[in-house]
């Protein structure tokens, strides 16, 4: 996730760092609240709409907790809350599992993509339809990190490739929906909910590869320290559940989300058919198709059959357990 990378210009919103320690103030109704610094993505978009929604309709204060949004790229994100200077992140369930293995002390508390959001795209030009066209290309990506890169490789495996099949073209800027669209790499990396939204408004016939089928990967969820777990386990709680809240509701009024997003982050208002188009996509991400009424929840199976898929890469650099990844107990009780 999403974490996804999102589209828009950085700009910078509610950037103030929070202490590690728990910090506390009165709220308007006159009982403690805590803090939370709160990471997300590295710019910020329509795609973190349940936070500013949750922000703006009071949810996270009436909780009893008191948020600062802070955005970082995923490795940087997980070390952070690895450290206890960012109180809760946004991350990829697949970052998750090589950090924990290599002793960063984080938790997976809730899924907020149900359905794995990376991607596979390209223009349907360029012939591409299943993971063993992609030989010999060239398919453009952030970096060799990430749920990208896994993902690219999980797709790769699949076909009976590796990256030594391909051209691999990287884009630190987050560029390669414009190499696609101006031809410079045939295929790219993206999310579900982002590049190929935009390719396919923009008039051009998108063609989008999953890697769903060859393995389940865990999509990006909320992850906490464990060192925050033990200060602050009910203000991270009441965090995760407001945000759940916050999910359920823009999944009823999709318009509501936007409108809370573009109050964040006003450029996104200068594209609203697009922002709109990329919203849905996400709350589908969400949902991975289903009911809503599976929000939060963690797969265990899934991330078991992640860190065997994960581990046989060489991804891993230690054993890891399922339970050494995921905490459940912060989740809402049904």
């Amino acid at each position: 996730m999403p974490t996804c990378r999102p589209l828009v210009a950085v700009l910078a919103v509610l950037v103030a760092v929070a202490a590690c320690t728990t910090g506390s103030s009165a709220s308007p109704s006159g009982s403690a609240s805590t803090a939370l610094t709160v990471g997300l993505g590295y710019i910020p978009s329509v795609q973190f709409a349940p936070f500013y929604y949750a922000q703006q309709k009071g949810y996270y204060r009436d909780a009893g907790v008191m948020v600062t949004f802070q955005n970082k790229i995923d490795p940087d994100l997980v070390t952070l809350v690895g450290q206890g200077a960012i109180d809760v992140g946004l991350a990829d369930g697949t970052s998750v599992i090589p950090a924990v293995s290599q002793g960063i002390p984080i938790r997976y508390v809730a899924t907020v993509y149900r359905a794995f959001p990376s991607i596979v795209f390209a223009k349907q030009s360029s012939g591409i339809k299943t993971a063993a066209d992609l030989k010999g290309r060239k398919i453009g990506i952030p970096g060799r990190y990430g749920s990208s890169w896994i993902m690219l490789q999980a797709l790769l495996q699949s076909a009976k490739l590796s990256t030594s099949d391909v051209q691999i073209v990287e884009y630190p800027d987050f560029g390669q929906l414009a190499a696609v669209k101006q031809g410079a790499v045939d295929v790219a990396t993206g999310f579900i909910n982002n590049e190929p939204v935009q390719l396919q408004l923009s008039g051009e016939p998108t063609v989008v590869l999953r890697v769903d089928q060859a393995v389940p990967l865990p999509g990006p969820g909320l992850i906490t320290g464990t060192k925050t777990l033990s200060a602050k386990r009910a203000a991270v709680a009441a965090f995760v559940a407001a945000t759940l809240k916050a999910m359920r509701d823009i999944e009823a009024s999709p318009d509501a989300g936007l409108d809370a997003a573009i109050a964040a982050v006003p450029e996104l208002g200068q594209d609203r058919t697009t922002q709109k188009a990329i919203l849905a996509a996400t709350i589908d991400a969400w949902t991975g198709g289903g009911a809503a009424s599976g929000l939060g929840a963690i797969d265990r199976a899934g991330w078991t059959k992640s860190v065997a898929f994960m581990t046989g890469l060489g991804l891993v650099p230690n054993a890891v357990t399922v339970e050494q990844l995921v905490d459940e107990t912060l989740l809402p009780k049904s």
